[in-house]
């Protein structure tokens, strides 16, 4: 009995987490975020198919495939992102025929490959981060020559 309102609590206490950190986030961020839903979802997975759980297993590489294409796919801007944003475009769709593969498959290699693929995405991405403005902005110190200075006083 109090298992499962522990379990309900801490469930709820980790959506409005994600919620909150959707709402705060920076687009750079929702990306990152996006490719940590895929990948916890493909790790989910492989562990459902490693413990004979092939219902699970199937929900967890349709959420993978939800992500991939609901999420990182369909944030692409092909007029903007020209050649990268296609390319990435046809890796997406690769992504999600071969977790469709692995699905109908059992295949943990197929599993294994896409996470792969998304954590070297993630990492990439992480690396062009924007550098906030107040990091790359110094403070304005204004001096007025004729501002009177400050004095230290001595006492003997």
């Amino acid at each position: 009995m109090f298992g499962s309102t522990k379990t309900r609590g801490a469930s709820a206490y980790a959506k409005v987490g994600i919620e909150t950190g959707v709402i705060s986030a920076t687009p750079h961020k929702l990306i990152v975020m996006l490719f940590d839903g895929a990948i916890t979802a493909i790790s989910n997975a492989l562990s459902y198919l490693e413990a004979g759980n092939i219902p699970a297993k199937g929900l967890s590489i349709s959420k993978a495939i939800a992500i991939i294409e609901n999420g990182l796919r369909a944030s692409l801007d092909k007029k903007v992102g020209g050649e990268i944003a296609i390319t990435l475009d046809a890796l997406y769709e690769y992504m999600s025929q071969q977790l469709l593969f692995a699905n109908l498959h059992n295949d943990p290699s197929k599993l294994t490959e896409i996470r792969e693929l998304l954590r070297d995405l993630k990492i990439t991405w992480e690396t062009i981060a924007p550098i906030p403005a107040a990091v790359t902005e110094l403070p304005k110190q204004s001096y007025d020559a004729l501002a009177p200075r400050p004095t230290n006083h001595l006492e003997a």
